[in-house]
């Protein structure tokens, strides 16, 4: 049985999760918890190796194929890492995880959303997030944010791609997909902001909301009210 708590970042490229990660661990162990850091793909050795194929620049490889890939180094993922750390009572900060899925190789290749439900089920063999933390970022954030650096091949997809991954992620927010426990967070703002939002909810729902200001809340530019009247 489950004993300890999964809680995954999600957003677009150059969202600053990696950031946001670092800082969420350290304050989670600074309250003393037990915290495993990983991310996707990747977080074991066999799934970094893939992950190193599916980045590297240069490869074609097609949609179908690359939903496999990802969900083959989940699955490894869940099975060597992220289920042993949760039975243990531990709590586990992952970058990227279903949802990453249904944006980018949902909205972004147009494969259907029941296709990767069925492989993504498989590969997860029951592992939810207890929360997803969605960080959003307008395009003109990637663009300075990956100024002087290497695109590797999702990042080399362009404007129009990144624009179908941010509906995507709108879209999984919204929609009422199957995914547990959504909360989205505008992350055009300071570093510390966000931080303190991210630690907020986190906190909450480890039943630690006394711990941080509960008066942190985001700007509301990009709540979900606002953004289903823009359509």
């Amino acid at each position: 049985m489950k004993k300890g708590m999964f809680i995954v970042l999600e957003g677009p490229d150059k969202a600053g999760k990696s950031t946001q990660a670092r800082l969420l661990v350290k304050a989670l162990r600074g309250r003393g918890l037990k915290v495993v850091h990983s991310r996707e793909p990747g977080g074991t050795p066999l799934a970094e190796e893939i992950r190193r194929i599916l980045l590297r620049p240069g490869r074609r490889v097609v949609p179908v194929t690359e939903l496999l890939l990802y969900e083959a180094a989940r699955a490894q993922h869940v099975a060597e890492k992220i289920r042993p750390a949760l039975e243990s009572g531990k709590v586990v900060v992952c970058e990227r995880f279903t949802v990453a899925t249904v944006a980018y190789q949902g909205s972004g290749r147009g494969l259907p959303l029941g296709t990767i439900f069925r492989i993504d089920s498989t590969a997860r063999d029951g592992v939810e997030p207890d929360m997803t933390v969605v960080l959003d970022i307008p395009e003109e954030r990637f663009q300075t944010r990956m100024e002087g650096k290497r695109f590797d091949r999702i990042e080399r997809e362009g404007a129009e791609f990144r624009a179908r991954i941010r509906k995507g992620y709108r879209s999984t927010y919204l929609e009422g997909l199957p995914l547990n426990n959504l909360k989205w967070v505008d992350a055009d703002r300071p570093m510390d902001q966000v931080h303190k939002e991210i630690l907020t909810l986190t906190l909450s729902l480890l039943g630690r909301g006394k711990k941080v200001p509960l008066s942190v809340k985001g700007s509301g530019k990009h709540s979900p009210l606002s953004l289903k009247r823009r359509g």
